[in-house]
């Protein structure tokens, strides 16, 4: 064998490790943070909402009128821009570069929930419709059965009219005695 063949290393190891067993778990420095997609949504739609608000705006211009007034009037050696403001345009794009990706997760997340509620306005809008005609038919039907069914309006006439013709037959034989309705034929 050559020299440098036998020089050559053999698999490395990482503290130890060998490549057929786990490795051990590290020890973090800085805790892992982990959001749910839904949660990270939530803190998007609040600082799009914040961004929105008097109390940003306000807060955002004394930010900017207290750093240039700082870089102007304060002395020579305190001055930490010194270059015609290069720093605060770094700062105000770092914010806009965050601010508009979330402010458009804020409006999907707002797009997807307005889609969802007009669906279910659809789905009950067609329910109800449906309710209606359904409740349209069965009018009808029952107006075409109370045509056929006697009303108390007929049913009186009727009644009227027999006693009509009963005093008619009474006063034709002179007595105020009403014949017995067996004999009453038509």
């Amino acid at each position: 064998m050559s020299e440098r063949a036998e020089r050559r290393p053999g698999p490395r190891t990482v503290r130890g490790d060998k490549l057929d067993q786990p490795q051990e778990k590290r020890a973090r420095v800085f805790p892992r943070i982990t959001l749910t997609q839904e949660a990270f949504g939530v803190l998007s739609e609040q600082f799009a909402r914040f961004m929105g608000t008097a109390q940003f705006l306000i807060g955002m211009t004394v930010f900017v009128a207290a750093w240039i007034a700082w870089n102007i009037l304060a002395p020579s050696p305190l001055v930490f821009d010194q270059f015609p403001f290069i720093f605060l345009t770094l700062m105000l794009s770092l914010q806009a570069s965050y601010a508009a990706p979330l402010i458009l997760l804020a409006q999907n997340r707002q797009a997807d929930r307005d889609r969802v509620a007009l669906e279910q306005d659809r789905a009950r809008d067609e329910r109800n419709l449906a309710d209606t005609e359904f409740l349209t038919r069965e009018v009808a039907s029952l107006r075409l059965a109370l045509r056929e069914q006697a009303t108390r309006d007929f049913v009186r006439s009727e009644l009227r009219s027999l006693l009509d013709e009963l005093d008619s037959r009474t006063t034709a034989r002179g007595t105020d005695e009403a014949p017995p309705l067996s004999q009453h034929t038509d």
